[in-house]
């Protein structure tokens, strides 16, 4: 489902069902070895979808384990995101030469619990999705932005191991070709001697699910990242990571 919002230079496999049969590698069965049967689920099934992302790039699958906050850690030479929701798991993949970093997340599309879409949201963001929701009933825009913002925080945390607060993000989401625009209020990482200030992402709705991506291709390589250079700095609080 998600190539549909990828450029070319990238890979994608995801599944809407977990297969009984999932093979692990032996280093990625023993990081859940203690895990409940539904993170087991989605760890299995998000790693079946990695490897066949990493076959689809052209390269032997091997274990992607967990880093020290979640992150999934790559091999040699790539670049990747996974996301996993009920109904959902993906994995998308590209090489260091062509992309920088990727985030994608997957997301019902469902409203947000009560009371955290003010925790995850700006002013004007949430003025702005008033504004979406009353042209464009069908989608559940404050689960959008979450998911907006997920995505670029996996983008955002292998260029700087540091967390990135919801409201260090505005998200500026355009109904009509599927993107939207990430603004940081605070400084970015400084990619190949460019800073980054801003991240452009695509979306889509399909099958119940909000799907959304945001892409950094390589220095020279068009893709969906803008950038910008006036970023304002602000105070941060850990997001969570998939």
């Amino acid at each position: 489902m998600i190539k549909s919002i990828l450029p070319d230079f990238v890979v994608a496999a995801d599944l809407l069902t977990d297969p009984p049969d999932a093979a692990l590698f032996p280093e990625e069965e023993l990081a859940i070895i203690h895990a409940d049967d539904k993170r087991r689920k989605e760890f299995s099934t998000a790693r079946v979808c990695a490897h066949d992302a990493l076959r689809k790039l052209g390269m032997r699958p091997s274990p992607v384990l967990p880093g020290l906050r979640g992150e999934p850690q790559w091999p040699p030479g790539v670049v990747g995101s996974i996301t996993h929701c009920a109904g959902y798991r993906g994995a998308v993949v590209g090489v260091s030469s062509k992309v920088t970093t990727i985030g994608i997340d997957a997301e019902p599309n469902e409203p947000l619990v009560h009371g955290v879409l003010d925790a995850v949201s700006l002013p004007e963001e949430r003025e702005s999705l008033r504004r979406l929701a009353a042209r464009h009933p069908r989608v559940h825009w404050d689960r959008m932005l979450f998911s907006a913002k997920e995505s670029v925080y996996k983008a955002w945390f292998p260029l700087t191991k540091r967390w990135l607060d919801f409201e260090d993000v505005m998200i500026s989401v355009d109904p009509a070709n599927g993107s939207f625009s990430a603004w940081l209020r605070v400084t970015g990482p400084r990619v190949r001697g460019q800073r980054i200030s801003a991240f452009g992402g695509r979306w889509m709705v399909d099958a119940g699910l909000i799907l959304t991506a945001v892409i950094v291709p390589a220095p020279g390589r068009s893709g969906l990242s803008r950038q910008s250079t006036h970023p304002t700095p602000h105070t941060r609080r850990p997001a969570p990571t998939r």
